[in-house]
């Protein structure tokens, strides 16, 4: 078996906004297996400023694992545990080389286009109009649940435009989340949360920044709305440590985003413990291409969780790849009349 890795830097259609910052590019790599004729591709979907594998020695770690290719997935996603994105990679590319279709990794029936998977659409950071010309395409193209990222511009604008949604469409319309990327300080979050909660949210994802274990664990107790975990988790890589984290805090919601958790065994793992503790989660893709955006949602289809998922990014990108994966009505479909153009 032969392996390589390869990067690829995606170019988004316009500037996106988080609380930490504006993106105009976000840099991918990829794994190719080559084996018997066959190949796999996987996506190591780093994200820089956030991703715990986010380190100079990151080039030498792909370098080194595709050089021990030889040592096989288990052993490697052992060897791997501090370098999620890598993980999540080689799963993918060893799922997609053992596939008879290269990018049909969980056959099902989405992959055969009949069942699609409700997804919320993401609403960025902006000015006032911005975010609200956002909002309005979100709905007019069908979408009945809508996260909002919040924590960048003046709060009380913020609220403003929740009022506005919460005027003309009521709970039973639309389902609002917010994701304020640690933006709230222990101090204020709870008053801000209370402010939040006048619009029937559905949840909050990371209120304040993550490893306050004390004070989030307050937050939860006290919250006047769903507190839904996401940066909390990224780092957390031993079976004990996700299992007292999660005891601590006692979230409503846990996100994964199997890119920044140790790919698909890792979020496996992540799931087992919260269901295990009453606490709900969601699988949430975090700006990789068409490929891995492909392998999450495949894989999110098979664990049948009914919510919202969180994988309507492919969109973003003016050069990401073709693919039979599109948005209809707030539902990701698998299109089987559009095929798939792969090539670094």
């Amino acid at each position: 078996m032969k392996a390589s890795y390869h990067k690829y830097i995606l170019n988004f259609k316009r500037p996106s906004g988080t609380s930490r910052g504006v993106m105009t590019t976000k840099e991918t790599w990829f794994i190719v297996l080559e084996n018997d004729g066959k190949t796999g591709v996987g996506e190591c979907g780093i994200l820089r400023g956030l991703s715990i594998d986010d380190r100079p020695d990151f080039e030498d770690q792909l370098k080194w694992t595709c050089h021990n290719i030889h040592f096989g997935l288990e052993n490697l996603l052992t060897e791997l545990i501090e370098f999620p994105s890598i993980q999540f990679g080689l799963e993918t590319a060893f799922k997609s080389l053992e596939s008879k279709n290269q990018f049909e990794l969980f056959p099902s029936d989405f992959t055969k286009g009949t069942q699609g998977i409700p997804i919320n659409g993401l609403v960025w950071m902006g000015d006032d109009d911005f975010m609200r010309t956002q909002i309005k395409e979100k709905i007019e193209t069908g979408f009945d649940c809508i996260k909002l990222k919040i924590g960048a511009i003046d709060f009380q604008t913020e609220l403003d435009i929740l009022k506005s949604i919460r005027k003309e469409f009521s709970v039973s319309d639309i389902e609002l989340r917010v994701d304020a990327n640690g933006a709230f300080s222990p101090k204020d979050a709870l008053e801000k949360l209370h402010q939040l909660s006048e619009y029937q949210l559905h949840s909050i994802e990371q209120p304040i920044k993550p490893k306050q274990f004390d004070a989030m664990a307050k937050l939860c107790e006290d919250t006047p709305l769903p507190i839904a975990l996401d940066e909390e988790l990224i780092g957390v890589f031993l079976e004990e440590n996700k299992q007292e984290l999660l005891q601590t805090i006692k979230p409503q919601y846990i996100i994964l985003k199997p890119s920044l958790v140790g790919g698909f065994t890792g979020s496996q793992q992540w799931i087992n413990i919260a269901e295990s503790l009453n606490i709900n989660w969601w699988i949430t893709s975090a700006l990789e291409s068409n490929i891995g955006l492909n392998a999450i949602s495949q894989w999110t289809y098979t664990l049948k969780n009914t919510m919202p998922q969180g994988l309507g990014t492919g969109s973003l990108f003016t050069n990401n790849f073709s693919s039979p994966l599109r948005v209809n009505n707030g539902t990701l479909y698998y299109d089987l009349k559009e095929n798939w153009n792969f090539s670094i």
